[in-house]
């Protein structure tokens, strides 16, 4: 328990002093681009094959199911509002997490067991400034993004499979979204998908400057990454689903 609140400090304090180098001066844009490219840019293939063939399978399983009562012709609505509210922001940060942040990981940790983070302070630099802040705020801008990009691809793949396998129309099954799908959905997603970004940063990060030793100090912090922040996600997926229905109800 003891350590789980010292971790949660330590967090925080990891995020304070980002936002403070954030808004600090020289703005590390260049540094914050190429963490885009690593974490959003080099992402969007797995997002978009894993979004298309979840709404497939989705649409697949909903006609089945509501075939004996007569309401096939429906399932676009329910893939749909599904994908938006859930699966797009949480199979999407779940993927990024394992892929993005275990890379962070890597090289943050391999920078701390070579001493190049001590290095970094003895130049009078901070390792916050350079490795941390452009990580935490390009995966925090880019999670919305291919959120939106599995949202678009996972309803795709659901109404092709609407008008496939159930015999709907085209423009039936883009109308049952369009009339499903609300504003406050979309954004209920993004809100989500934006404190997914920032907690598969931060927690990265954190993990790779606590490894010590040698290359197996490395794997292991590249492990727990993985799980922590894939437990985190789900963990505040619950909460934040809470907190978002008790607003927009």
């Amino acid at each position: 328990m003891f350590a789980f609140i010292e971790a949660i400090g330590e967090l925080t304090i990891l995020t304070t002093q980002s936002l403070r180098s954030f808004f600090s001066r020289p703005f590390e844009g260049k540094l914050i681009v190429e963490q885009l490219a690593k974490g959003g840019v080099d992402s969007w293939s797995i997002t978009l094959l894993t979004a298309l063939f979840t709404g497939m399978v989705m649409a697949m399983q909903f006609a089945i199911g509501l075939e004996p009562f007569g309401a096939s012709m429906y399932t676009g609505k329910l893939v749909s509002l599904g994908i938006v509210r859930e699966l797009g922001p949480v199979l999407t940060a779940l993927l990024v997490g394992g892929r993005v942040g275990a890379g962070f990981t890597a090289e943050i940790g391999t920078m701390a067991v070579t001493e190049q983070i001590d290095a970094i302070r003895c130049l009078g630099a901070s390792p916050i400034r350079k490795l941390v802040m452009p990580r935490v705020v390009a995966m925090t801008f880019i999670m919305p993004l291919l959120t939106l990009l599995a949202d678009f691809v996972g309803c795709a793949g659901g109404a092709l499979i609407s008008i496939v396998e159930v015999g709907t129309t085209s423009s039936y099954a883009i109308s049952q979204m369009l009339e499903t799908v609300r504003p406050e959905d979309i954004i209920h997603g993004l809100i989500k998908s934006a404190f997914f970004g920032y907690t598969i940063a931060i927690l990265s990060c954190w993990v790779g400057m606590q490894a010590r030793g040698g290359a197996e100090s490395v794997g292991k912090a590249t492990t727990n990454t993985v799980v922590y922040t894939s437990v985190c996600i789900l963990i505040s997926d619950f909460l934040l689903t809470r907190f978002l229905m008790a607003i927009y109800a």
